[in-house]
């Protein structure tokens, strides 16, 4: 139907711009999360979007903080639904409003409230994580002292780089839990939770499922091995009721444990790895799965401070040879923007992903990134699965011929504009592959996207 230019997005951008027990643990701890001591360790995910600028009124009790943060998003997208010429330029917008109250040195309440659009995108083609009109995100009291603290309500909940359990602030709404969470210790310190993620309704009341059905904890270890962060952890989920590979509905329990570890090496290197098992019952099967990742850079000490990585991803997938077993591993909830590629159109489930990123920075406050992905599936037998876990391309019998899903490129940029305005720009492509053009799916995609973020904060100081 259009083209990027013809769908709008150009006008859309420049419109815009006018008006984002550890002792429990630790022997999970030989698979990897990022902590505070490690300053100089690159971060990926979420990247820092600017600071909050502060405002003084008087009229803002000294126990209370407001804040304030305003995004739009402009896209432009081709071949939506894999439908070639099916493109469109819309705008995503998002404001958030927060009460922060200290009515004692020990205790904290929160309260937000967002109401997000999106704009010039057709109803059918609008995502639920796109839109909710006003709404409660979140609501939680804290109480705290110098070495614990205790939450409970509705809150974000984020561990190590958000590849099992994130907010997912790309998206429109972004991920809350119901939940109840307990962190022990400072610089080492382990996180317990026990939750049920939230359900944007766009037109209703956001809820939760019912029943708490998500448990963990998080350890975080700092200080044990110089320059280096072990993050290990144990998920639990649990589901009433579930429909089994012979058609019997169950339970559900399923245990995810692993460890991120990432550190600083010599000679300007860095690195990261991550693995987890999946064990438990699904109905009358088994669940049998798995997921790694491994990435390595380096920063050359020269002008622009270029930094290159290179990165490999795995996930399994079912390969169907026992009826009572399950082997494609749950990406839980995790953070997916941009795990395999700008486009995201592929969640961390039965794949396979070789990955060249080079890092740019021409400014203090300018950010540049060139990336090159090569995707597969890990399983031919298995189905092909979206960043939100749903099902995209069933393989037919026998399976997929080929487990080429494509090659993605992109390009993005980040610029901060005194401290507190963020503009992130952005172009993604994937060239599909064999199995995506054999089956229906050979729509080459693509993604830009221009976004404006502030941030303010109101206070008596």
């Amino acid at each position: 139907m259009h083209s990027l230019k013809r769908c709008g997005l150009l006008p859309l951008c420049v419109r815009r711009l006018g008006q984002v027990t550890l002792a429990l643990l630790s022997g999970a701890a030989l698979f990897l999360a990022p902590a505070a001591g490690l300053a100089q360790q690159f971060r990926e995910y979420p990247q820092v979007l600017g600071k909050n600028q502060p405002l003084h009124s008087a009229a803002v009790p000294s126990w209370m903080t407001i804040d304030f943060d305003l995004r739009t998003r402009s896209e432009g997208q081709t071949a939506i639904s894999y439908l070639p010429g099916n493109g469109y330029g819309y705008d995503l917008t998002r404001v958030r409003g927060s009460f922060e109250t200290r009515p004692t040195h020990w205790a904290t309440t929160f309260i937000q409230f967002h109401d997000d659009h999106a704009l010039a995108l057709p109803l059918k083609y609008t995502a639920a994580n796109m839109r909710d009109s006003f709404d409660f995100r979140q609501a939680y009291l804290s109480l705290h002292s110098e070495s614990l603290r205790v939450a409970g309500g509705r809150q974000e909940m984020r561990f190590g780089g958000e590849r099992l359990v994130g907010v997912s602030d790309w998206t429109n709404t972004s991920r809350t839990f119901d939940a109840i969470t307990a962190r022990i210790g400072n610089t080492n310190h382990v996180d317990f939770f026990s939750s049920s993620v939230v359900t944007v309704h766009p037109t209703a009341l956001d809820m939760h499922a019912a029943g708490l059905n998500f448990h963990g904890a998080y350890g975080t270890i700092a200080t044990w091995v110089p320059k280096t962060s072990i993050e290990p952890y144990v998920f639990v989920k649990a589901m009433p009721r579930v429909l089994g590979q012979q058609g019997k509905y169950g339970t559900e329990t399923e245990a995810t444990f692993g460890s991120r570890i990432l550190g600083n090496a010599p000679m300007h290197f860095d690195y990261t790895v991550e693995g987890a098992l999946q064990r438990g019952s699904f109905a009358n099967d088994s669940i049998h799965a798995g997921a790694g990742y491994a990435k390595l850079g380096y920063t050359a000490p020269l002008p622009w401070l270029p930094r290159l990585q290179g990165q490999y991803d795995y996930a399994t997938g079912n390969p169907h040879t026992n009826a009572y077993r399950i082997g494609t591993f749950d990406q839980l909830y995790p953070s997916a923007h941009d795990v395999f590629g700008l486009v995201d159109l592929f969640g961390w489930q039965n794949i396979r992903q070789a990955r060249v990123n080079l890092d740019l920075y021409p400014t203090r406050n300018l950010t540049l990134l060139v990336q090159n992905e090569y995707l597969n599936v890990a399983n031919r037998k298995d189905d092909v699965y979206s960043g939100s876990g749903s099902v995209t391309v069933k393989p037919p019998t026998g399976g997929f011929k080929s487990d080429d899903l494509g090659i993605g490129f992109d390009v993005s940029a980040k610029y901060v504009y005194h401290e507190y305005f963020v503009v992130n720009s952005g172009f993604g492509h994937l060239y599909p592959g064999a199995l995506m053009t054999k089956n229906s799916h050979g729509a080459p995609q693509s993604i830009a996207y221009l976004s404006c973020t502030y941030r303010f904060t109101v206070n008596n100081k």
